[in-house]
């Protein structure tokens, strides 16, 4: 039954992706390696969806690939997976924090996952660039090293990063913005 394998796969991913929402990206890629319910291109706009919705993105890409897959019940399914372990592990800690709050195993257990968060969270960013400013398969194919990069879509990041350094501005203001220029660049080319 697919709600089943919904609610398991989106458990497990709960269970595991310490480190927030972008640490479920490595598991996504091989989820959708595994699975084959949706391409690893559509994380890359699952991402843009989940970031520009109100919530967190791991929880919003539970929703997204469960509607993809199996609609509303789908969507429900993998939510409840992704938050289960969560809900479960902070009533736990609640309940026993402040009995192991000095405890040099406890400490010991944050000091080794933070490394591990960090290199989960880089390997992800290092995945959406890849898939959003690299064109791998037009470099495989023997085209030019210039054939390598989406060059428009490098200086619309470069610009973004330094108006977010500059302005400081709200992130939704980011995403709206971008949003516009997705759609006066897809009427222009269309």
């Amino acid at each position: 039954m697919i709600y089943l394998r919904l609610f398991c796969e989106f458990l497990k991913i709960g269970l595991f992706a310490v480190g927030g929402g972008m640490a479920t990206l490595p598991f996504l890629q091989h989820l959708s390696v595994q699975t084959g319910w949706f391409s690893e291109a559509l994380i890359t706009d699952m991402i843009a969806i989940s970031e520009s919705t109100p919530g967190p993105i791991g929880i919003n890409m539970a929703t997204y690939v469960g509607y993809h897959v199996a609609g509303l019940a789908g969507g429900i399914a993998a939510t409840v997976g992704e938050v289960l372990p969560s809900v479960v592990i902070v009533c736990i800690a609640a309940k026993y924090l402040q009995k192991f709050r000095r405890s040099t195993l406890v400490e010991g257990m944050f000091y080794g996952m933070r490394p591990a968060v960090t290199g989960l969270i880089a390997v992800a960013g290092y995945d959406v660039i890849k898939m959003s400013l690299l064109n791998l398969s037009a470099f495989a194919q023997g085209h030019r090293m210039t054939d390598l990069f989406h060059w428009r879509k490098i200086l619309y990041f470069v610009l973004i990063f330094i108006l977010i350094r500059k302005l400081k501005k709200h992130p939704v203001t980011y995403i709206a913005a971008s949003a516009a220029v997705g759609i006066a660049l897809s009427f222009a080319a269309g």
